[in-house]
């Protein structure tokens, strides 16, 4: 008889999560051109600093990523990327008791890294890139397919969707059929809907309001909206303004149903998951 424990356990290289409950992944960028802190933790005592200071704050996850995917992005190359990230995510993974996840699309990274010690697969583009959906199934980690239309440089142009929560789902769920055909079974699958990506303001609105329909796959959900444009062009607020705006999505996220946050104020995000928590096991 399959356990209810064993329904909400993910594997995750030599960690474990339990999905039963909310889980911050905290935010490392390892690039020089991310839109909100590029830079600040391309060298590497500052990314194990800055992830230190994540998991003492409750980050369960920490999401190391080497190629920044804002609007208008440059590309980077393999082998740029995989000198970002490699040596962040052995230096965490030997220093930190966390999972570490890296964010990535380039099949080199996502086999490197898993030999490093990472033990989730967060790939912006649902493992299309050549050769992605092969190299993450012989990883054996669980991954995360985002939803996006086109890349980063043009996915902002003019997106259109006639129902953008039913295209999301159709998507995803699509992307799900191509992995079980290469070796990955759902159960090491996470979705993220891809907030930012190819959308509107209107479309997130819409999308976030209707995440629940999403449920249907079977999933669970990771939510990344921390800082983004969505929240600024809602409130009228620059990125530094943002935070209390990213608080009231994380908790409405956590409150849909949401297992997964991806955030760069760590310690915020927590006292929120904590307090949805402590409301809902009372009495």
């Amino acid at each position: 008889m399959t356990s209810v424990q064993s329904l909400t356990r993910l594997p995750c290289g030599n960690r474990v999560l339990d999905l039963a409950q909310t889980h911050v992944m905290g935010i490392l960028n390892v690039t020089p051109d991310s839109f909100s802190d590029g830079g600040r933790y391309s060298q590497l005592d500052a990314a194990l600093r800055h992830a230190e200071a994540m998991v003492v704050a409750g980050a369960t996850l920490i999401d190391v990523g080497g190629e920044s995917t804002r609007p208008g992005a440059r590309a980077v190359s393999p082998l740029e990327e995989l000198e970002r990230v490699a040596p962040v995510v052995e230096l965490i993974n030997r220093e930190l008791d966390v999972v570490i996840s890296v964010d990535t699309s380039t099949p080199a990274v996502m086999r490197e890294t898993a030999r490093l010690g990472a033990g989730l697969i967060n790939d912006v583009r649902s493992l299309r890139r050549d050769g992605a959906l092969d190299a993450a199934a012989a990883t054996g980690l669980p991954v995360c397919l985002m939803h996006m239309l086109g890349e980063p440089g043009d996915m902002q142009d003019d997106p259109q969707y006639q129902d953008v929560t039913r295209e999301v789902g159709e998507f995803l769920a699509e992307r799900m059929v191509q992995c079980a055909a290469a070796g990955i079974p759902p159960e090491r699958i996470i979705l993220d809907p891809g907030f930012g990506f190819a959308k509107t303001l209107q479309h997130n609105l819409s999308l976030f309001k209707h995440m629940e329909a999403l449920h249907a796959l079977g999933r669970p959900l990771l939510v990344g909206v921390s800082r983004k444009s969505m929240i600024g062009h809602a409130l009228n607020r620059p990125v530094g303004e943002r935070l209390h705006g990213g608080l009231a999505l994380a908790a409405l996220a956590s409150v849909k149903g949401a297992r997964i946050l991806r955030v760069h104020d760590v310690a915020e995000t927590v006292d929120v998951v904590r307090m949805l928590a402590a409301v809902e096991s009372a009495e």
